[in-house]
């Protein structure tokens, strides 16, 4: 099975399957690469997190990156 990869941009916001302790499952991307940058857009923590972890863990991409 050929599964087309997804291009994630910062600034996208994307949906995680899990919620954040706080409740919040939407993330801004603020660093792409090796790692992601996210900021969760309910209490505005910062995390990163190694790219394989991100793509198992996205659910939907709720709005379009800057570019």
């Amino acid at each position: 099975m050929n599964q087309q990869k997804y291009n994630y941009k910062v600034g996208e916001v994307v949906k995680m399957k899990k919620p954040h302790p706080c409740g919040g499952d939407r993330w801004e991307i603020t660093r792409t690469g090796i790692d992601f940058g996210l900021k969760c857009l309910q209490c505005g923590r910062q995390v990163m997190i190694p790219r394989p972890k991100f793509e198992k863990g996205v659910k939907a991409v709720i709005s379009e990156g800057k570019g």
